[in-house]
């Protein structure tokens, strides 16, 4: 039986404390989640159009994916903790300058730098590997990382409501307060936990034409940021549904924005209890039905002259469910393709799919105005499913050629 570290709170002379990794992967989702709802005030405040102001979450997505294959050969040279502050302390001082930001291009430079924080939600789980066996490492895991499902329930209620009470500048001031809440617990709580030099990116580098010339690998990965995708398409064009169209309220639109993270919390619970029985690819399938399912029922429903936000978010549940059973299994997969390449499928199937989300939250933001209502996002999302669905039949039929 092996024997756990022992751990005592604000002595980083141990392994760091639960709940500092829960934070430190929490803040991420957070700050991409909890100024959602506030997009649309911010477009008339900087006298700009949703569009530009939408690039506040794409930019921020699009940062997020580069670091997430970088980060992981930095750190392994460099360090856990020295990343860790350096990126919570940039992101302090870049949400201070989208505060006294007075253009657009302004505050969307320090909020695309703001996406610094990403970093710890990457570390997060690496400094889990760091300090408990491999035994134990998977339930640790899934514990700093409900900070990653929680947050996006409460991130943009919280945010909806400082919107409603303050304005949406005080959003920023709270995300401020987290960060340095959350960089002076770790500067007290999270010592060094790296040994060794890990993998450079050099040599990682070289691992990637073994990785991207598998079929399988590119069919679990596309799957993931197709499935992911559809969600990313959603936060894109939320705020502007929820004011423009429908005519909620920051708070409303915040508890809106809550609902798929839900369907998301119970997918992930399905995973964890079926996908040993059922078999990753199958998970896989049945999550894409399921999003289909809702998905395919609202748009029609929306067809039929039904425009109401509970057709709108209410169906946005079986996004977040389908995600949920989709994804832990389709990362699974990509990351057993090529066992001993899984550190590096890990960061570049990481990027890809936030790289796509990216993408699509920007292309979702654009195409929207009052006069086409919500049709085009949701045919957008209908679509970005459907090809996550055949993006796992493709897997299913390969794994079939080669049997």
């Amino acid at each position: 039986m092996t024997t756990l570290p022992t751990i005592r709170f604000l002595d980083r002379t141990t392994p760091p404390h639960i709940l500092t990794l829960v934070l430190i992967t929490g803040m991420s989702a957070l700050s991409m989640s909890v100024f959602l709802p506030s997009l649309s005030a911010m477009t008339i405040y900087f006298d700009t159009e949703y569009a530009i102001m939408q690039i506040a979450l794409s930019g921020y997505l699009a940062t997020t994916a580069l670091l997430q294959v970088f980060i992981g050969p930095i750190s392994d040279r460099y360090g856990r903790r020295i990343l860790v502050l350096g990126s919570l302390t940039i992101f302090v001082l870049a949400t201070i300058g989208t505060l006294f930001a007075t253009t657009v291009e302004t505050f969307l430079f320090f909020r695309i730098l703001q996406a610094a924080v990403a970093t710890s939600m990457a570390l997060g789980r690496a400094i889990v590997r760091d300090i408990v066996p491999e035994a134990q490492a998977a339930s640790m895991i899934g514990y700093v990382t409900m900070g990653m499902a929680v947050v996006p329930m409460v991130g943009p209620m919280i945010g909806g409501a400082l919107e409603q009470a303050f304005g949406w500048q005080a959003t920023f001031v709270f995300l401020g307060l987290a960060g340095l809440g959350t960089l002076a617990l770790v500067y007290f709580d999270l010592g060094e936990t790296v040994k060794g030099e890990g993998t450079s990116f050099r040599d990682q580098l070289r691992t990637y034409p073994e990785l991207l010339g598998s079929p399988r690998f590119w069919g679990y990965v596309l799957c993931a940021a197709f499935a992911s995708g559809a969600f990313f398409a959603l936060l894109g064009g939320t705020s502007f549904v929820a004011s423009e169209i429908f005519g909620l309220s920051p708070l409303w639109t915040g508890i809106a924005l809550g609902t798929p993270a839900i369907g998301y919390a119970a997918g992930n619970f399905l995973s964890g209890r079926f996908s040993v029985k059922v078999g990753i690819n199958r998970m896989a399938i049945i999550g894409s039905c399921v999003i289909l399912f809702g998905l395919g029922l609202s748009a029609i429903l929306t067809i039929s002259g039904v425009n109401h936000p509970l057709n709108f978010f209410g169906f946005c549940v079986f996004l977040g469910l389908g995600n949920g059973i989709i994804l832990p299994n389709v990362m699974a997969g990509s990351i057993s393709v090529r066992p001993h390449l899984a550190g590096t499928a890990s960061g570049l199937g990481g990027a890809i799919m936030i790289g796509g989300g990216a993408a699509l939250s920007q292309f979702a933001g654009s195409i929207l105005t009052v006069e086409t209502g919500t049709l085009p996002l949701q045919l957008i999302m209908l679509s970005t499913s459907v090809c996550a669905f055949l993006s796992v039949l493709f897997v299913i039929w390969r794994e079939k050629q080669i049997a």
